[in-house]
């Protein structure tokens, strides 16, 4: 199954350990519903690290990148509710993209995710996108215990907008570049499933700064019906 949409807000961060159980409070009875409320935005995730880090990994889905430029959101981000400031303001190493999805498929959705995220020289980009989406991710897609295979690219310029929220946040905020999403049944599928792609880009000159982590689904929302 695809990602329900081609635009993707992609948030990793740590928290700290005093703001645990208000986070997660917070995330499912205000965050979550309240982000699901803006025009465009379709399902949203939140996974917590089995390996690697940083310990929380939350993933929006959107019609279309502009949705996530648009001023119905830009509203929100701007307008943070008294909880939500509260809550951000215990988030260590952020790392946040507004992003739009290049590549995407599969045949559901797993509770387990494999995050690679990777920088790209600037004259490789277009064969760095070439070689991901038409040779590297499709046969990852047919794997044993393999539901979904996405590739994403941040929108520096657009993740990197001032907002109350951001502001909120006593850490700065790091913007990810090229992003590998892979979701599975387990850990060790999607490990198996990055095993070979994950030897490839470390072995091309213009890739650097590879960062791979797996998470488990904590909590999920969709877009809820009117009436």
């Amino acid at each position: 199954m695809s990602l329900h949409g081609t635009g993707v807000v992609a948030i990793w961060h740590d928290l700290l350990p005093a703001a645990k159980d208000d986070f997660t409070q917070w995330h499912n009875r205000e965050h979550m519903p309240e982000r699901l409320s803006i025009p465009g935005f379709n399902r949203g995730r939140r996974y917590v690290a089995v390996r690697g880090a940083p310990e929380f990994f939350n993933l929006y889905e959107a019609d279309k990148p502009g949705v996530l430029r648009g001023e119905d959101y830009l509203q929100r981000l701007n307008a943070p509710t008294p909880w939500t400031r509260q809550v951000v303001a215990s988030f260590r190493a952020v790392a946040r993209g507004i992003c739009r999805v290049l590549y995407s498929g599969g045949v559901g959705q797993g509770g387990t995710i494999l995050t690679l995220r990777f920088e790209v020289a600037p004259d490789a980009q277009a064969r760095i996108e070439r070689l991901l989406c038409d040779e590297l991710l499709p046969p990852l897609v047919e794997g044993h215990g393999i539901a979904g295979v996405h590739l994403c690219r941040a929108d520096a310029q657009g993740s990197r907008i001032e907002t109350a929220e951001r502001k909120a946040r006593a850490d700065a905020t790091a913007i990810p570049d090229w992003i590998v999403l892979i979701e599975g049944g387990s850990a060790a599928a999607v490990e198996e499933g990055a095993r070979a792609l994950h030897a490839v880009l470390e072995s091309d000159a213009e890739i650097s700064g590879l960062d791979q982590a797996v998470y488990l689904l904590e909590h999920q929302r969709g877009k809820q019906a009117s009436g």
